[in-house]
């Protein structure tokens, strides 16, 4: 009788483990099984991973020092090596963002496959999937590596201080290194579309017009077609009173990497509907609650924290901004509330308003910081793309570009005009 429930319950297992992996290769997503050609390459990165945070897991609690940031650790494996870069720092940058070692590490290293994206992006690089489609596993060039690494305290400086921040949460930096192969640089940042249960379409937006179409997938089609500016004509981001807080956020990050001399980032950005019982709903902090329950979490209990554009009640605990003085990012933060929300250059009534702005309400979320609820919709928003400066090279295709497509918008332009461009962008299809 117990073998008998056994088999019933393996048998039930495979069945929907089969499904899934038929689902995923609908939706444009491959299982990196015993046949993938990455197979062997995913399973090193695993295996990397697992010891690298192991050794992050156990660190004692003190401030981030310049050396933090400039630190290599090599792990010498049977079949490869492993390099880690700031490993300390971005240990203490996936505290700061509410996750732990451990949970980091059984997502990166559990027996489940990794999945292969198969992107219509035009970089070479090549995706991987955690299988609970939690964490992106991007391949980067040794130049892209070492840009990331040397503003690598300017990024997380940013993140402190602009804890709502939409660019993408880079988490680790890697490289693996196989005998007599050749060396691979990548990095693990978290997915902006978690979780991506009911998203109904996904955009890459850059706010130009030149290659900025994809063709959709065929109606009912369940393929995951990310498109682009010009599918998005005719929509908008309907926030409400939450729009300006969007506004205002994406200028801050836009305005750093027109500092870091960076153009041709994306902005992603997904739709989700909401339940027909959500919508149109009062944003009391109480029915927020309430939503935010069933549409993202359903049978759990919310965690409260803040919401964009709603000032909770006068009894609820908020979070005391500390002041600004410099860089203070400490691993094993005890602190459930990130400080230092003030926008720069601003006076004490910006300050006040940019700080009720930044506040949101949390749900059991994984990824938070990448969602935004309007009235009907809710928002999956990020970042990403970060590494493209603007060298000689670019600054000769723009000349190149400006000849062969007279007066229409291409993504190489200078970083002011970038930036600019993409903030006009979202205040044009946003109400």
């Amino acid at each position: 009788m117990v073998t008998r429930t056994s088999h019933r319950r393996r048998s039930v297992k495979r069945m929907r483990w089969g499904g899934l992996r038929q689902q995923w290769k609908l939706l444009g997503l491959f299982e990196i099984d015993q046949n993938h050609e990455f197979y062997s390459l995913t399973c090193m990165m695993k295996e990397g991973l697992f010891a690298a945070i192991q050794n992050t897991i156990s660190l004692p609690t003190n401030e981030l020092s310049d050396d933090d940031f400039r630190s290599e650790v090599t792990q010498i494996h049977k079949a490869f090596r492993m390099q880690t870069f700031a490993g300390t720092v971005f240990a203490s940058l996936r505290e700061y963002l509410g996750m732990t070692e451990e949970e980091y590490q059984q997502s990166l290293c559990s027996e489940s496959c990794f999945l292969q994206f198969i992107s219509n992006s035009k970089s070479k690089a090549d995706f991987f999937l955690t299988n609970d489609k939690r964490f992106f596993l991007k391949t980067q060039s040794k130049r892209e590596i070492q840009f990331l690494l040397k503003h690598l305290k300017t990024y997380v400086e940013h993140l402190r201080r602009f804890p709502h921040s939409l660019l993408v949460k880079f988490l680790g930096v890697h490289r693996i290194q196989i005998p007599q192969g050749q060396k691979k640089y990548f990095i693990v940042m978290q997915s902006v579309f978690y979780p991506d249960e009911r998203i109904q379409a996904r955009f890459d937006i850059k706010g130009c017009e030149v290659s900025r179409w994809t063709e959709p997938a065929p109606e009912g089609s369940q393929v995951i077609v990310v498109l682009k500016d010009l599918n998005f004509e005719g929509q908008f981001i309907t926030l409400e009173h939450q729009r300006a807080w969007l506004l205002q956020q994406l200028d801050i990050d836009t305005d750093l990497l027109r500092r870091l001399n960076v153009l041709d980032y994306s902005l992603l950005l997904a739709q989700q509907p909401l339940h027909q019982d959500e919508r149109h709903q009062s944003l009391s902090f109480a029915s927020l609650i309430v939503r935010t329950k069933k549409s993202v979490n359903p049978g759990s209990s919310p965690i409260l924290t803040c919401v964009p554009g709603v000032v909770p009640d006068s009894d609820t605990t908020l979070p005391s901004p500390e002041p600004d003085s410099g860089f203070k990012l400490t691993h094993r933060t005890t602190s459930s509330f990130p400080p230092g929300l003030a926008g720069p250059g601003t006076d004490e009534a910006g300050q006040a308003d940019f700080k009720a702005q930044n506040r949101r309400l949390l749900p059991n979320l994984k990824n938070p910081l990448h969602v935004i609820d309007g009235p009907e919709q809710r928002y999956f928003i990020g970042i990403i793309d970060i590494f493209t400066v603007y060298s000689f090279r670019k600054k000769l295709e723009h000349l190149w570009k400006s000849l062969r497509h007279p007066g229409r918008s291409f993504s190489t332009v200078s970083p002011q005009a970038y930036c600019t461009r993409l903030c006009q962008w979202v205040q044009n299809h946003s109400k």
